[in-house]
């Protein structure tokens, strides 16, 4: 039988996606949504490199370092907007953020 194995840059880039997909979905059920604007496109946009991320390092994509560099730097800029609410949900995903670009930089180098 074949074993599947993912990498820590896959796990993470999984992780993250959840985390900015659930954050985007609080946030959307905050007071202000207005507010939180910037912060729900953030998370949309993080969701959606990391998937693709995870996606490519299974593949192991000719394309993998431009794609967990961009990751990385996405997970940056998702990650400082986070960090500028006070509530669980976005301090946990500035956290997720935190920990992919990490691992998306070592894949990258």
């Amino acid at each position: 039988m074949n074993t599947i194995n993912f990498s820590e840059c896959t796990k993470t880039c999984i992780f993250c996606s959840l985390t900015c997909s659930t954050c985007a979905d609080l946030c959307l059920k905050e007071i202000d949504v207005e507010m939180m604007r910037e912060c729900i496109q953030r998370c949309i946009a993080c969701a959606e490199i990391c998937d693709l991320c995870a996606r490519s390092n299974q593949r192991e994509s000719s394309f993998l370092v431009d794609i967990c560099t961009l990751c990385a730097r996405v997970c940056d800029h998702c990650a400082e907007e986070c960090r500028k609410h006070n509530n669980e949900h976005c301090l946990q995903c500035a956290e997720a953020c935190r920990q992919c670009a990490i691992e998306c930089r070592k894949m990258a180098a």
